[in-house]
């Protein structure tokens, strides 16, 4: 279900992202959320919060990577 605010983002997420990361992850999840309700509109039969993870971990890609030390920082895009 949609997060209300990053405090409620799991701990893999809260552990490990800097705190914009974690805003586009939530905001890209609520948004996924509500764009995935129909299951048609999924793929490979994930459920709703399956789909709307990966979408947040994709979007946070878009802007960060991971460093050398294995920590997220923002992309040079």
């Amino acid at each position: 279900m949609p997060y209300q605010n990053t405090n409620e983002l799991p701990d893999s997420v809260k552990s490990n992202l800097p705190k914009h990361a974690q805003e586009i992850y939530q905001e890209a999840f609520n948004s996924a959320w509500d764009t995935y309700e129909d299951p048609s509109d999924r793929k490979n039969d994930d459920d709703r919060e399956t789909t709307a993870h990966k979408v947040a971990w994709s979007a946070v890609k878009n802007s960060y990577s991971k460093n050398d030390n294995g920590n997220w920082v923002k992309s040079n895009n």
